[in-house]
Order: C-alpha cells, then sequence, then structure tokens
C-alpha cells in the first residue's frame, strides 16, 4: 500500500510538468545570435590537454600554480593482440607483445595500461594457456635495463616503482675481462636517472637468473647504475640457505673499467711463524695506460713480505710489466739458537715492442733475477712449480738499424746467468752470477764488391764478399753475496774482438758446392797478465806469481777455410698398392779445410827454477778472449746429414695424394782430423739426431761421442786405437736421450680436418714460464687462486651451459705427457748415468665438473721420486674448488681453496693450507 502512494506521486508531478510546458510554449522569443565553431581542440592521444591565455576563464583566477604536464616527443605503441582507447577511463590499453617507445625508454610487455592524462604508465605479465606468466616486462632506459614482474612509470618526473626487479651491471675490467653482476630487488623506486633505492634484494654473478645457486641478500639498498650499491645489513646465502657470512653494512662497487681498491687478505695459522695475513694489499691504475699492484704478507713471529706488480701497454707500441718480489723470513723467536733471519727477492722485468711502432729501432727486456734460493724457500704458494728451476736468467737489449746501404745493424745487450741448483745454494762462496754489462755489437751486411747489386752473381768472382762486425763486452762473474755491490766488478773483464771475414763460393760439375775463405780478427783488451816464477823458502817449492797490467793491449790472428759438399737423393719405391709406397733418404755429405798459422810472438817464456824447465805463456791468457794458438792448426772435417721419410698410403679414403712422414728428422755424424797433431789425430765421433713418432705425438732426440782411441788405468787417452787395444771399434764416451710423448682423447678419435685450428689458450699472465719454469705442469701447478694474474681456467667453460654426464660407452676426456731423460758418462770408465730421470703429468675428467689430475716422476739416479702433486678441481658453476696436494719430499704441503670465480666478489672464499 506504502509503495502505490509513491507511484501516484510521481504520476501526478509529470501531468503537471506537461501542462505547465504547453502553456508557456506561445511565450518562446529566439534571439539573434550567430552559431560559431568551438576554437577548443581537444586532441588526440599523445599530447596534453592544453588551453591558451585568452581561453582562460576570466571570471575566477586560481591563486595556486599548478605544474602543467608536458611530452617532450611522440609516444610510439603498438600490440598484438589489440590496442583499446578508453575515453571514459582516459587510458589506453595494450595487450600481447605490448611495446611503447619514448625518447630514449622502451617499455615491452605481455600487457600495458596507459593514463594519457597523468602522463603514466603500468606495465605486467600476462597468462598462457597454461596458467604460467609470460611476457615479463622489459624497461630501458639509456643503457640501464630493467626485467621486473610489473612497473609503472611517469614519463613527465621519470619515477618508477619497480616489483621484482632484476638487472644486470658489467662490473670491473681487469685481465679476466669485466664480469656480470645482476641486482634483484622486490620493491624498486626509482628516484632519477641515476638513483635507485631497493627493498629486499639480491646480488649475485650467477648465470641463473631464477634458481642463483648464492646470491648476497641486502635489506635495504641505494643503488646507482654502472657505479655502486650501498647496503645496510648483508648476508650470504648458498642455495637459498642463509650463512654466518654477514656485515652491518657493504659497499658493492660496479664502475666499468679499473678503479683503486683494497684486495683482501687471507687469515691462517703457520706452525713456524705463527698467525698470518697473506696477500692482502692495493690495486691503484695510473691511467688507461699501466697499473700497480701492491701485496704484502705478515705473521705473527715478524717475518713479513711484499710484492709489487705493474703491468703496462699502449696499443701499437709497447706493452710489459715489472715484479718486485722480497721477504724477510724470521725461523724461532729471537734469543733462542735455532733463531735465523733470511731475506729473499726477486725481480721480474718484460719488455715487447710492436714492430709497427719503431721499424729501425727496437727495445725488448726480459729479466728475472734475485737471491737464488727465493723460490726454493719463499712462502708464497705461487712458487711451488719453480723449486725445481736451476737457472735464472735475464736479457735486455736495444738494437738499432741504418738501412741505407750498405746497412748497419747495431745492438746494446745486458745479459745475466745465475745457477741456483743446490750445489751453488750451499756453497754461497761459489761465484754463480754471469753478468755482461754490457755486450755491444755493430755488424755492416755482405758486400759483393765484383757484382751489380740488382744483378745475378755467377761465379766465384761474383760471390767474393766480405762483411764487418765488431762484439765488445764487460763480463763479470760474482755470487749471492756480492750481487749488485760495488765489489762484484773486482774481477770484471773488458774487451772487443774486431772480425772481417772474406768468402765466395761456386759450383763444380754441377753438383758441387764448394765455399772458400778466410777471416782476420783484431782482439782488444785494458788488462794483461805477466807471469813469473817465485822460488820458495827453504824447502817449499816455488809457485807461479800472476801479476796484472793494466793498460790497453791488443793482438790479431786470421785463418783460411774451405768446404766442398753436394746432396744426395735415393728412393725404394715398394709399389702404389702398398701401404709404405716409398722411402725417400738424403744426404748432404760436407768435407771441410781449416788451417791457421801459429801466433808465437805473443807468447814469452819464463824458467821454472825447481824443474829447470822453461815455460813459454801468453799475457793475453785469463783475457776476456783469451791469447792465441800456439802452433799451427791445419785439419780437416767431416759431416753427413741424413734425413729418412716414407711415402704411405692415407688412411682417408677420399685423399688423392699419397702422405709423406718422416722417418728421421735428421741423423749426424761429424769427425775430424788434425795434421798438425803429433797424436790422436782423429777427433771423437759425434753422432745426432731426432725424429717424431706416433702421429708426432712423441719426439725423440739423441746424441752420442765416440772416441776411436783407447785410454790408460788412470782414464787418459793414448794414442792406441780401441780396436788395437782389444776393444771395440769405438769408445761410448757420453750419451744423452730425451723423449717426449703427450696425447689425449682426441687422439684416437675423429681426425680434425687440415684447415681446423685449435684455438690458443690466452692466460692472463703466465707467471711461470716467464719465470723461467716450464711451459707444462711436469713439475706441478701455481696453487695461489688469490693472485688474479694467474690464468683462470674456468672462465672458458659457460657455468649456464647444458651439461650432462656423459655415458661410459663415450669418451671422456683425458690428457697425459711424458718426459724421459737419460745422461750417460763412460769418458774414463765410470759407467754411470750422470742424470736419469722420468716424469709425467696427466689429468681426467671424470665429469663435465669434476676434474682430478697429478704429476710426479722418479729420479733414477737418486732413487728418488721428484716433485709430486695431485690435484682435484670441481666446477661449481658460480664457485670453484681446489684441492692440491703434494703428499711427500722436501715440498709436502696441501692446499684448499673454495670462493666465487667472478672477480667482483673474489674475496668471498675460504681457503685453508698446511705448510711445508
Amino acid at each position: 500500500m506504502q509503495s502505490n502512494k509513491h507511484f501516484f506521486l510521481l504520476m501526478a508531478l509529470l501531468l503537471l510538468g506537461v501542462l505547465s510546458a504547453a502553456a508557456q510554449e506561445d511565450g518562446v522569443i529566439p534571439l539573434p545570435i550567430k552559431a560559431e565553431q568551438d576554437t577548443i581542440i581537444a586532441p588526440l592521444f599523445p599530447g596534453p590537454i592544453q588551453q591558451t591565455a585568452s581561453q582562460k576563464d576570466s571570471t575566477a583566477q586560481d591563486t595556486v600554480k599548478t605544474t602543467q604536464s608536458m611530452l617532450l616527443d611522440k609516444i610510439k605503441y603498438k600490440a598484438k593482440d589489440y590496442v583499446k582507447l578508453s575515453q571514459s577511463d582516459q587510458k589506453i590499453y595494450l595487450y600481447n607483445e605490448a611495446e611503447i617507445y619514448y625518447q630514449d625508454t622502451e617499455l615491452k610487455a605481455g600487457i600495458i595500461v596507459m593514463d594519457y592524462v597523468k602522463n603514466e604508465v603500468y606495465a605486467g605479465r600476462i597468462r598462457d594457456s597454461l596458467g604460467n606468466y609470460t611476457q615479463l616486462p622489459f624497461f630501458k632506459q639509456g643503457d640501464n635495463e630493467v626485467r621486473p614482474d610489473s612497473i609503472r612509470f611517469n614519463f613527465d618526473t621519470e619515477k618508477a616503482l619497480i616489483f621484482n626487479s632484476r638487472t644486470e651491471q658489467q662490473a670491473g675490467l681487469g685481465q679476466l675481462g669485466s664480469d656480470a653482476m645482476k641486482v634483484y630487488a622486490e620493491t624498486t623506486k626509482k628516484e632519477n636517472d641515476s638513483v635507485y633505492f631497493m627493498s629486499e634484494a639480491k646480488i649475485t654473478t650467477s648465470k641463473d637468473t631464477v634458481n642463483p645457486d648464492y646470491y648476497i641478500r641486502v635489506r635495504k639498498a641505494k643503488f646507482v647504475p654502472k657505479k655502486k650499491v650501498i647496503a645496510g645489513f648483508s648476508n650470504l646465502y648458498i642455495a637459498d640457505v642463509p650463512t654466518p657470512v654477514a656485515l652491518p653494512f657493504a659497499y658493492f662497487p660496479l664502475t666499468v673499467g679499473r678503479t683503486a681498491g683494497l684486495m683482501m687478505p687471507t687469515f691462517g695459522n703457520d706452525p713456524n711463524r705463527g698467525y698470518f695475513l697473506q696477500n692482502g694489499g692495493y690495486y691503484l691504475p695510473f691511467s688507461e695506460y699501466a697499473d700497480l699492484t701492491v701485496t704484502g704478507d705478515f705473521y705473527t713471529n715478524g717475518s713479513y713480505g711484499f710484492r709489487t706488480a705493474t703491468i703496462y701497454t699502449k696499443r701499437y707500441k709497447y706493452r710489459g710489466n715489472i715484479n718486485f718480489r722480497y721477504e724477510n723470513l724470521v725461523t724461532s723467536q729471537r734469543g733462542f739458537d735455532d733463531y735465523g733471519n733470511q731475506k729473499i727477492w726477486n725481480f721480474q722485468m718484460s719488455h715487447s715492442q710492436d714492430t709497427k711502432a719503431s721499424p729501425n729501432s727496437r727495445f725488448s727486456a726480459n729479466v728475472n733475477l734475485g737471491s737464488s734460493s727465493y723460490y726454493q724457500n719463499s712462502l708464497n704458494q705461487v712458487n711451488l712449480p719453480l723449486t725445481q728451476n736451476n737457472t735464472l736468467s735475464s736479457s735486455i737489449s736495444y738494437s738499432k738499424t741504418f738501412p741505407n746501404y750498405p746497412s748497419v745493424n747495431m745492438s746494446l745487450t745486458a745479459s745475466h746467468s745465475q745457477n741456483t741448483s743446490a750445489s751453488a745454494r750451499a756453497n754461497p762462496d761459489e761465484k754463480n752470477i754471469q753478468m755482461t754489462l754490457p755486450t755491444f755489437q755493430a755488424s755492416v751486411e755482405r758486400i759483393f764488391p765484383f757484382a751489380k747489386r740488382d744483378g745475378i752473381k755467377k761465379g766465384a768472382l761474383q760471390n767474393i764478399n766480405f762483411q764487418y762486425d765488431v762484439n765488445a763486452r764487460n763480463q763479470l762473474t760474482t755470487n749471492d753475496e756480492d750481487f749488485l755491490k760495488a765489489a762484484m766488478f773486482d774481477d770484471a773483464k773488458v774487451g772487443a774482438r774486431h772480425r772481417l771475414p772474406i768468402s765466395t763460393n761456386f759450383k763444380v760439375a754441377k753438383f758441387f758446392s764448394v765455399s772458400m775463405g778466410g777471416s782476420y780478427e783484431d782482439v782488444w783488451t785494458l788488462e794483461t797478465y805477466r807471469q813469473r816464477y817465485e822460488l820458495g823458502e827453504g824447502d817449499e817449492l816455488g809457485s807461479v806469481v800472476r801479476d796484472t797490467i793494466p793498460g790497453f793491449d791488443r793482438y790479431n790472428r786470421y785463418n783460411l777455410s774451405a768446404s766442398v759438399g753436394t746432396t744426395l737423393y735415393g728412393t725404394f719405391n715398394f709399389g702404389e698398392e702398398k701401404k709404405i709406397q716409398a722411402i725417400r733418404h738424403v744426404m748432404r755429405p760436407s768435407l771441410s779445410y781449416g788451417y791457421a798459422p801459429s801466433f808465437d810472438q805473443f807468447y814469452d817464456e819464463y824458467l821454472n827454477n825447481d824443474t829447470g824447465e822453461v815455460v813459454q805463456y801468453s799475457r793475453f791468457e785469463g783475457t776476456l778472449n783469451g791469447a792465441p794458438s800456439l802452433g799451427k792448426s791445419n785439419s780437416l772435417s767431416f759431416s753427413l746429414a741424413n734425413t729418412l721419410e716414407a711415402k704411405v698410403t692415407d688412411k682417408d679414403s677420399t685423399a688423392t695424394e699419397p702422405k709423406k712422414i718422416s722417418i728421421l728428422n735428421n741423423f749426424n755424424i761429424s769427425t775430424g782430423y788434425n795434421f798438425e797433431s803429433d797424436s790422436l789425430k782423429l777427433s771423437p765421433l759425434r753422432v745426432n739426431g731426432g725424429t717424431n713418432i706416433l702421429n708426432n705425438k712423441m719426439s725423440i732426440n739423441f746424441s752420442a761421442g765416440l772416441d776411436p782411441y783407447a785410454i790408460d788405468n788412470n782414464g787418459r787417452r793414448i794414442d792406441v786405437f780401441n780396436v788395437d787395444n782389444g776393444g771395440s771399434l769405438f769408445r761410448l764416451t757420453q750419451a744423452n736421450i730425451n723423449v717426449g710423448y703427450s696425447i689425449d682423447s682426441e687422439t684416437f678419435g675423429r681426425r680434425k680436418e687440415d684447415d681446423e685450428e685449435d684455438e690458443e689458450e690466452t692466460g692472463a699472465y703466465d707467471y711461470v714460464a716467464q719465470s723461467g719454469g716450464r711451459d707444462d705442469d711436469l713439475f706441478g701447478r701455481s696453487d695461489n687462486y688469490n693472485n688474479q694474474l694467474i690464468e683462470d681456467q674456468y672462465n672458458d667453460r659457460d657455468e649456464d651451459e647444458d651439461i650432462e654426464n656423459p655415458p661410459y660407452a663415450t669418451k671422456i676426456p683425458w690428457n697425459f705427457r711424458l718426459a724421459y731423460s737419460a745422461s750417460y758418462l763412460n769418458s774414463a770408465r765410470q759407467n754411470e748415468f750422470s742424470s736419469h730421470s722420468l716424469m709425467f703429468s696427466g689429468d681426467i675428467e671424470l665429469s663435465p665438473r669434476w676434474k682430478v689430475g697429478g704429476s710426479s716422476g722418479y729420479d733414477f739416479k737418486n732413487k728418488g721420486f721428484t716433485l709430486t702433486q695431485l690435484r682435484f678441481e670441481r666446477d661449481l658453476k658460480s664457485f670453484r674448488m681446489n684441492f692440491n696436494w703434494t703428499p711427500f719430499g722436501t715440498y709436502t704441503r696441501w692446499y684448499f681453496f673454495i670462493g666465487i670465480k667472478s672477480s667482483i666478489l673474489s674475496d668471498l672464499k675460504w681457503e685453508n693450507r698446511s705448510q711445508r
């Protein structure tokens, strides 16, 4: 009943309104106003609605200033499914593969909603037919890229709110290249182009963007792209499990390029020297061409050490490095009987110049000098393979060429050779260091005075040529105690040698090559030695006294020579149907004659009063270039060089030509006959040769000395042929053999194409090779993973690549190297091996990320194992784990390391080691 009342009331009001309108219709008076077009045009998107001053409301003026939105460029947009414009919402909807481009801003997502009044955009994911989220947004502004789950962005303020963002930053630049650091954050607020504020972020270098194997959880952080991340409380997570490794605040540099910074040390305990900090220091780049790394060690017992490393390079000009290492080793404690203090050091320098930088001059250096016991006593683990080195050598040279005819080559060289063997280290007084400071050499190119420079030379006359060269040296010998002190110049020897060789060559009977010539030498020295016999007192015998006579002196000498040689070829054919089709033998015999007169005018005499013997001597004996010969030299020498190769049927059925293989790369025989000698006229027969077998995997080199003369009971040669003394035709006096063998799992696999080249391993810095060590691992590998200059063997493998363990039916990658060396000595019936050893090393990949290897050897002479090392390596994607073990010997030790491979977070590591 109540509702009916409302209905009747509504109808009455409507009827009253109709009657009122009808009554006023006749009273409407039209006004004479002309209709005009509206001047205000609502623009289509893109572009905000703007008003001019004349179109503003003049009746009301808002005193509050408002900021008008402004787009500075057109917005381009598209989508795969649809683009919907909603006038009521004042928004545009883009769905499926939606894209928006505005100036340097790029946005791609599954769905994008744009508010063209606020100039704001929202981007998010969409679901596929299975209900999974796809087409995550991709936001790029300038060089900064973000991959979030969703994002809100304002074109006017350029501020953004980002949810579950993912961004990648290239950071660091060193020997190993740049590393990519990934930053994930649940919520990110973009303040401007260079500042982001993040909440609940993850920082990692893992390439797995969904489930990183490790990350650093950051509660709150400020992120400046390409510069830094400043974080609050942070701790390390491994496989989503928190670890106790945490910091109240953290700083992560993201600068692309080299920047200065601290290098975190390693903490440990040495049973002999106490607790220590090792390899801590500072890295300082001087410029884009050079840098400096300073690291040091400190032990609680007072031992310490420091190292500096400088690398410099300028493209198309030069490159090199300078290293200096010093260690102060304290043993026991001061006041104890076993207290000791040893100071050892090492200096290295390498410099190479680009040939295009200066074609007519060149400077190069390769220096390795220091304490003889540095590598053997150093506490740094990286020096383990170098403990087997017995020689340090250095060379610094500058050369200059004057190309105008006749061209002149000049060079200035400083050299150094240092014996670091156990015997040299056991005797500090032994003079084990030889140096030349400097050596000057100059030579003039070969001149043919009777032939045109651009013509063909024929006959003996036109082939007459001569040269000139000079060699001047300042040579000294010293030991470790006097090295780099004034005392090392006490026994310096200075001298020069000028040489003028003249020669010619011609053919005889078409097949014989004849060469003839002579050489004149002029030798200079700055001091000579006079000898006299001084009588002894009482019953004592007298002695020879040598007096040094300072001052310039010289002598000259000359010689004549001639030689004739030819080449003989011999081929043995077995038939094309045979596996070995033919064998080819090439012989190159040569017969040489040499003559030099006696230079007795440079000899003096003194009387031995005890024996009455007159002794001849030269005042040049003991000088740098020695004394001229006393007595005439008139000798004939013979040599025969041989090569042997075979032509075999190629296993490849598609090959049209047979394959050539070498049986003997060389096999040489040489001997001589001295016409002026009153006895023992024949020279020992020298034999040497070498070959490669097993598809060039094994190299064999050998040499031997065969003496035709017999020896007496005292081991001295006598003028009796060995065969006449009841022996064989020749007596073996010495022999050497060296065998190298290297194979791997590819050796027995599919043969590579001829034009396929193996990629060279580009190490960042081959420390062992530069220090004079071997370029293989037969003496073990360096096990210091703190030094970024050491080659990172894991960077070659992509940690994100799909790797499956191969079945046993396939080949597991492996390699094996072997080196055998033996030296036999029997010059005086010793019948012994002076050295006899076998060394081997190898690696095997048990799985694509598990690798084990080792190196060892046996010394048959001393009956003991050589340096033995066992290696275990595990690639943990973002991490690496290594365990190296030397189980016995002088350098017994073990070393364990696990750490992040990326150089950015290389300080996140744990290592432990023993001391020898």
